[in-house]
């Protein structure tokens, strides 16, 4: 049972943090508590941003002594409402933002530690000027926090080479519900002492530890790329080239995303300054993108590999960008579709997996199984064909009022569409996480072996239940 913070502990918090650590201000607070989307709207007694690991610590010890529950943010750009406190106003927004200092980079071992409020785009920068390159990328790079991709285990667009987040951390350094600190950023290569604490943390959407720092794996700068805009007739054909290109081409292939045409129509006619790659229309597009060492050549070999697919009929059309300022065009034209969306009204957002030789056969039968209970819904799929996430969107039908049809259908609508998704042994979360939006659906869908296990680890670490409530688990 947690409880409302008292003045007493509000004026301890006030001196422990100071005035740029501690905020009751309304307007100063409100952008921090809506989520991205809009969805999710919550108030706080406070917002507390600590600037070190040691103050985040007493923060939290103050926060225990009286339960008082917390719920951590970074950018607050996530997609499920998970870093969003609930409408009472008796919980305490903890920012990281001000823990954004880049420890470390040894270019060498080619890792880095980084705080957890460290932007995304600010640590490319700075792996890149020391000649590394950190490979998880994605739309939101300009907010998103390396704190929050630790605690949602982020993917993007890379994971088909360089994996999630689990795959680059290399160690995490955590405040736990008791106000203790977890010490785990050594980079370990072997450590056999039970549980691995730090891929715990990964994934728990801050309800079992405040990540405070992480250490992250780096690879060597790409001293060349090369993008393509490949037009072809579906998602089944693009699966094909994945496979041929991937023999062919190997480790240098780092990015393979679908875009179906309406996605790409509405990109253009809502985001300025963009325009189509090819010059004819195509049902499906694949972008995909080669990095790596100059002497690999790998413009030249895309070409060849994309002429021979050409040739054969799998594919139907293809640009390969001459500079990177036409490869950064290609990407924002993906980049763009959610914001293009949302200028196209109302829709129900579906973030799943299945496996990646199943991704074509979700696409082609789910909107089947939709119209056939939703007469004239509108369904368009695009992602990572890679590594199997699968960004499943659901309009209304045209002339419908969107939000009404959204509050009588929608909630049925994800449930078939999850249901659908865990047939095929896939996962309705692939990237965005659980947060409050889907919280109620993983307790009536997921696996009860899965459920049990990880109410049994969130009882164990967190027995108050102080940190960040009402997300992930039921």
């Amino acid at each position: 049972m947690t409880h409302a913070p008292s003045p007493a502990l509000l004026a301890r918090l006030s001196a422990l943090l100071g005035p740029k650590g501690f905020a009751t201000d309304a307007d100063a607070l409100a952008p921090w508590l809506t989520d991205w989307r809009g969805k999710y709207h919550g108030a706080a007694a406070a917002m507390l941003s600590p600037a070190t690991t040691e103050e985040a610590a007493a923060t939290v010890r103050l926060c225990a002594e009286e339960g008082v529950a917390i719920v951590p943010q970074g950018g607050n750009s996530g997609m499920v409402g998970g870093a969003t406190p609930d409408a009472s106003g008796a919980q305490l927004l903890l920012s990281t933002r001000r823990l954004n200092r880049i420890r470390a980079i040894d270019a060498d071992a080619r890792l880095a530690v980084a705080e957890a409020g460290v932007i995304l785009e600010n640590f490319h920068h700075a792996a890149l000027a020391e000649g590394l390159r950190f490979p998880l990328t994605l739309g939101g790079k300009g907010s998103a926090t390396i704190g929050g991709l630790v605690s949602t285990n982020a993917g993007g667009t890379q994971v088909l080479r360089h994996g999630t987040m689990r795959a680059l951390l290399a160690g995490v350094e955590a405040v736990l519900p008791d106000g203790s600190v977890f010490d785990g950023l050594a980079a370990l290569k072997k450590d056999n002492r039970g549980y691995d604490l730090k891929q715990l943390l990964c994934g728990a959407e801050g309800t079992l530890g405040i990540v405070t720092a992480a250490s992250l794996r780096l690879v060597p700068a790409a001293q060349t790329r090369a993008t393509a805009w490949i037009g072809l007739e579906s998602p089944d054909k693009a699966l094909l080239l994945l496979r041929r290109l991937d023999a062919a081409i190997g480790p240098p292939l780092e990015g393979f995303e679908i875009v179906p045409h309406a996605c790409l129509d509405a990109v253009l006619r809502h985001i300025p300054q963009t325009r189509a790659p090819l010059g004819a229309a195509h049902p499906w597009y694949a972008l995909v993108e080669l990095a790596g060492d100059a002497a690999d050549d790998l413009p030249a070999r895309l070409e060849t590999e994309l002429a021979i697919a050409l040739q054969s009929g799998l594919i139907d059309d293809v640009v390969i960008a001459k500079s990177d300022r036409e490869s950064e065009d290609f990407w924002r034209l993906r980049d763009s579709i959610s914001e293009a969306e949302r200028a196209e009204g109302p829709a129900i957002q579906h973030d799943v997996s299945v496996p990646v030789d199943l991704m074509p056969r979700f696409i082609a039968e789910n909107p089947a199984r939709l119209s056939a209970a939703f007469p004239g819904v509108r369904i368009q799929s695009f992602g990572h064909l890679g590594d199997g996430n699968v960004h499943h969107h659901v309009q209304p039908p045209e002339g419908a009022d969107g939000q009404a049809w959204i509050a009588a259908h929608g909630e049925e609508a994800s449930r078939r569409v999850y249901a659908h998704v865990l047939e095929l042994g896939g996962s309705i979360s692939a990237e965005h996480g659980i947060g409050q939006m889907k919280r109620a659906i993983f307790a009536e869908l997921d696996s009860p072996a899965r459920l049990a296990a990880l109410r049994g680890i969130k009882a164990g670490l967190d027995p108050q239940g102080l940190f960040n409530p009402g997300k992930l688990i039921a």
